[in-house]
């Protein structure tokens, strides 16, 4: 029997959500709150893995168990065994077809810049700051520069795993509310690191300091010793996977 699980998650207190030896990560947490309830080991397979200090709204998984237990009875006992940080928000069985990875046909983020003078105290954790003015009309501008099917690798970390580095951009906004520049992301996936990176590449561009036209030479160009630094991980949030609606997911992650 397979299950999936939507997940959400605080990852300032973890070190991203792959399972690890020597500090505490996400998955791990997870496995082990599952395992109690199954009473035997538990693998979870993720939609997106998620770096240190990064958040999710709802993360999906799936897990394969013989033991019989309610939607409820998976959902309710693994939160019982789970740190405040972590809560399973949902639990069903799916096709055994399902796979909660190479199932997803899109994967979402959001980055949050907290943009004023004075660091914030409120949500530190999920915020990153810049202190100076930021034109969140230009970066939304130069951001469109990104759309469609591309050669990332200027926005690759060089500890990426991936075979290679094309990514279809489906969607990406920018837009200020109040003192916060908000930058939304959807694609089909993601390089290690790519959303911080363009993010660390749009800043520039938002104090006035690189023209618009800048971010696509830097896709164009595949260099990622020309682009920005990469943004913290603090600003970052994974919103969650979409999958198509015949896998019958909950609203929040189906196309």
């Amino acid at each position: 029997m397979r299950i999936a699980i939507g997940i959400e998650y605080d990852g300032a207190s973890f070190h991203g959500w792959q399972r690890l030896s020597h500090a505490a990560s996400v998955q791990a947490e997870i496995e082990a709150a599952l395992a109690f309830v199954a009473d035997g080991p538990i693998d979870v397979q993720c939609a997106g893995r998620t770096d240190a200090g990064v958040h999710a709204v709802c993360q999906v998984a799936h897990f394969d168990t013989h033991v019989q237990r309610t939607p409820r009875g998976w959902m309710m006992g693994a939160n019982a065994r789970l740190p405040p940080a972590i809560g399973v928000l949902w639990a069903q069985p799916v096709d055994d077809a399902f796979n909660a990875r190479h199932g997803a046909r899109a994967r979402r983020y959001r980055y949050r810049i907290c943009n004023r003078a004075v660091r914030p105290s409120l949500q530190r954790d999920y915020l990153t700051w810049e202190r100076l003015p930021l034109d969140a009309d230009a970066m939304h501008r130069a951001a469109q520069g990104l759309l469609g099917e591309n050669d990332f690798s200027a926005f690759r970390s060089s500890q990426c795993q991936a075979t290679h580095a094309m990514r279809d951009m489906q969607a990406i906004a920018v837009r200020r509310d109040r003192d916060e520049v908000i930058v939304d992301v959807r694609a089909n996936a993601f390089l290690h690191h790519m959303v911080r990176n363009i993010v660390g590449s749009l800043l520039p561009i938002g104090r006035g300091q690189r023209p618009e036209a800048w971010l696509a030479e830097l896709l164009h160009g595949r260099d990622r010793t020309r682009a920005g630094p990469t943004a913290p991980p603090q600003g970052l949030t994974f919103i969650g996977p979409l999958y198509p609606a015949q896998w019958g997911l909950p609203s929040e992650v189906t196309l």
